[in-house]
């Protein structure tokens, strides 16, 4: 699965998906509805032979990808060995 930025406006991002992984972005989402900075977290799936999944997320302070890096190191500490 490789990873890409589509839109960066400090609040919000999209982030899209090749060969998107559920099983690894489900447990960054929950990270992120946890977070009580997160506002709104968004997984978009449309047609997944034409379209790359994407993931929306908008914070009510600070920066976005901020948060998604948060919530990518949470889960990293939770599965980690």
């Amino acid at each position: 699965m490789k990873t890409y930025l589509i839109e960066d406006t400090g609040d919000s991002a999209i982030i899209g998906f090749k060969d998107a992984n559920l099983t690894l972005i489900t447990p960054v989402m929950k990270a992120l509805y946890d977070d009580d900075n997160v506002e709104m977290v968004r997984y978009v799936d449309k047609h997944p032979e034409l379209d790359d999944r994407t993931l929306y997320v908008k914070v009510k302070k600070g920066k976005a990808l901020d948060a998604v890096k948060k919530a990518s190191k949470a889960v990293v500490d939770y599965y980690e060995i």
